[in-house]
């Protein structure tokens, strides 16, 4: 099930080129209040399975409108937490340390790569077809296209064998980075440089755990300007999502609608006025961005 948060910030499900409304019933049927965000819609259908019929009965015969005349929303816009992986692809290591100088440290502990997971702002979040804004300050800023894992379930201290029973779905994120002026050799910049406004674009919509058997096996594309930029695999990361859900549980609690990133792969470069991006995941789906300077 492909769930969406559209137009006036309802919660929907897609299906073929039609998006049908799933937060109606939902109020009607005292399952989501009036004025909901997608964190409650999620929670609701993670947690209660009467509000997951209630999704599939009204995907099938409830209100619906085109997806060409609907506007996609980022499927979560307050999420309580938002984590990034850094440096989870051998490859975009290699990069980076001929981009800014990086240095290319072997991995001999795996805790030790995912203790430099980061937060990125939730006042960061944009949706499909929305603008990524270059700042003035700001000489080289790069786009990275990754995996993202929806939280359904509150989660602590979770073995890797279990973790996956605590992913709602799985989404789209694009981790638009910084990398000068504050990139190179100064140490705890990426929540700024990661987090300034329009940094972190969701979508196109959720797709629920049943429909992606293995996160570790999809294909990743990005064109730019209609030409190719990246071609990955999820399969390279070094640790893997259930790795990332064992190692955050292990520190802290995951809830309902938080985020899990998990780390660009190779091909990032600089972004320039007017560039156009279109990102697609295996079994996912696409999303476009555009790219404008700060005025």
């Amino acid at each position: 099930m492909k769930i969406c948060h559209y137009n006036n910030n309802q919660a929907g499900v897609v299906v073929g080129d039609q998006v049908f409304n799933i937060g109606d019933p939902l109020i009607k049927a005292g399952l989501a209040r009036q004025g909901y965000t997608m964190v409650e819609i999620i929670d609701a259908l993670a947690n209660n399975p009467k509000a997951m019929d209630i999704a599939r009965d009204a995907s099938k015969s409830g209100t619906s409108a085109a997806l060409s005349s609907t506007k996609l929303l980022a499927p979560i816009q307050n999420p309580g937490s938002l984590w990034a992986a850094a440096a989870n692809y051998y490859a975009h290591r290699a990069e980076m340390v001929e981009r800014v100088g990086s240095a290319n440290k072997a991995v001999i502990n795996k805790d030790d790569l995912m203790a430099e997971f980061f937060l990125k702002t939730t006042s960061s979040i944009i949706g499909p077809g929305d603008t990524i804004i270059l700042p003035k300050i700001s000489k080289l800023v790069d786009f990275e296209c990754e995996l993202c894992a929806v939280i359904g379930k509150r989660a602590r201290k979770v073995t890797e064998d279990q973790a996956l029973n605590y992913v709602f779905g799985y989404t789209i994120c694009w981790d638009i980075s910084q990398r000068d002026p504050w990139g190179k050799g100064i140490h705890n910049t990426r929540n700024i440089r990661k987090g300034f406004d329009t940094f972190s674009a969701l979508g196109p919509w959720i797709v629920t755990r049943d429909e992606i058997d293995e996160p570790q096996n999809l294909s990743i594309k990005v064109l730019r300007n209609g030409k190719e930029a990246m071609t990955a695999h999820t399969s390279d990361m070094i640790c893997g999502l259930r790795e990332h859900i064992r190692f955050l549980t292990s520190c802290l609690t995951l809830r309902p609608g938080d985020l899990i990133t998990t780390g660009t792969p190779a091909g990032v470069s600089k972004l320039r006025d007017g560039d156009r991006l279109h990102g697609t995941i295996e079994k996912i789906g696409s999303m476009e961005l555009f790219v404008k300077d700060e005025e």
